[in-house]
């Protein structure tokens, strides 16, 4: 029988933006947000002790976002996230989508809808680091924390079970796949890994993705793994085409 975790965090928000790129781009490109996805997930079973292992999906956010930068989205971008050039002019400005979310943070009582100060031990979770550390400019406050690279935990969890498997092949969890040692782990190849049904819905749409990170999330308290934050962000990161607030200098990036 797998053993409860002692859990130090109470809730998780599990994050997969999608924002505007170009074909051919490097990582220097200014990205800007285009969808904010975010499934919460809470503990159906912590006792006073703090142990828990069963997770479960409490209500989920979704906006569109409408880019100022570059309002007009790439052929490349829609056919990539199949977020349409109409559901993004109708949406809401980026920061205006942040004071919805932040509604819905106080909504379940994990800021203090005066302050902004938490109400709760939460954690941001999202597929690697890059989400909130690249794409979300300017940092809002409740964002400054670290964030838990969920990609990062499940290869832990595969080198662990493939460790496991190598003392002794009878032990491998039913279904699990047994990937190559250096391999990108994609969202598929992680379900894949901890023997997960395969993805749901589309790759590459935010709420889809953010959906099935949710359930590596689940699965990986099931098996009793300890969840916490293990990215840090820099709130005062800088990028060379970065002006006031984030904003594009022109020069830099005609």
């Amino acid at each position: 029988m797998i053993k409860r975790a002692k859990q130090p965090y109470d809730a998780f928000l599990v994050l997969d933006v999608e924002a505007t790129c170009v074909q051919g781009a490097g990582f220097d490109y200014p990205n800007e947000i285009i969808e904010w996805p975010v499934c919460l997930l809470r503990w159906k079973d912590k006792d006073y002790k703090g142990k828990a292992r069963e997770l479960e999906v409490v209500d989920e956010f979704r906006s569109f976002v409408r880019p100022t930068w570059r309002p007009q989205l790439s052929l490349f971008c829609s056919a990539l996230t199949g977020i349409t050039q109409d559901q993004v002019d109708t949406a809401p400005s980026f920061p205006e989508v942040l004071d919805e979310f932040r509604k819905f943070l106080e909504k379940h009582e994990l800021i203090d809808p005066e302050t902004g100060r938490r109400l709760t031990r939460f954690c941001f979770c999202s597929d690697g680091p890059y989400d909130i550390r690249d794409f979300v400019i300017p940092v809002p406050t409740w964002l400054t924390w670290d964030v838990m690279d969920v990609r990062r935990v499940v290869g832990e969890c595969h080198a662990f079970t493939s460790a496991t498997v190598d003392r002794d092949a009878q032990r491998r969890p039913a279904g699990a796949f047994p990937l190559p040692r250096r391999v990108a782990l994609s969202i598929p190849r992680q379900l894949l890994a901890l023997g997960l049904e395969p993805f749901e819905g589309r790759q590459h749409s935010g709420i889809d993705d953010t959906r099935n990170i949710a359930r590596l999330v689940i699965e990986l308290a099931r098996r009793g793994w300890k969840l916490e934050p293990n990215t840090p962000i820099n709130p005062n990161r800088r990028w060379p085409w970065m002006g006031k607030r984030g904003k594009v200098l022109e020069e830099y990036y005609p």
